[in-house]
């Protein structure tokens, strides 16, 4: 299936454990992640009071469960967080590994992640007068 970005999606959850999460329903002013779309994947955050997680997952509509496929960033050294049952928030971000930005015309040092796969290792990107500028892209 795709990889899909969404504005203003976010549910809550009470599952426990480092597998799949059983999503609770959206929380009031956003939306499912029903509009990700059944076996599409996407950007995501857990946050709970045991701990964080951000990753890629894959939403399945069946069980309304979003799969946790890669742990980009955690509470747990990069590592999937064993939540408690606890209420925990579950929303589509974009995450700074894979975000590459310059301020005020600066330049940019990969890696430079494109859905989920290194597409820019090592070098610089140079914002210069003509926009932005890759090296080589594998």
């Amino acid at each position: 299936m795709a990889f899909l970005l969404a504005d203003r999606v976010r549910e809550t959850s009470t599952t426990s454990g480092t597998g799949t999460i059983t999503l609770g329903g959206a929380v009031t002013g956003y939306q499912s992640f029903s509009a990700i779309g059944n076996g599409n994947s996407t950007y995501y955050t857990i946050a709970g009071s045991s701990g964080w997680e951000v990753g890629i997952g894959t939403y399945t509509s069946a069980g309304t469960t979003l799969s946790r496929d890669t742990v980009l960033a955690s509470s747990n050294s990069g590592s999937k967080v064993s939540f408690g049952s606890e209420s925990k928030d579950v929303f589509v971000s974009q995450p700074a590994e894979v975000t590459a930005t310059t301020v005020g015309g600066g330049n940019y040092t990969g890696p430079i992640h494109v859905n989920g796969t290194t597409a820019y290792q090592s070098g610089t990107i140079n914002s210069g007068t003509n926009g932005i500028s890759l090296g080589p892209i594998f």
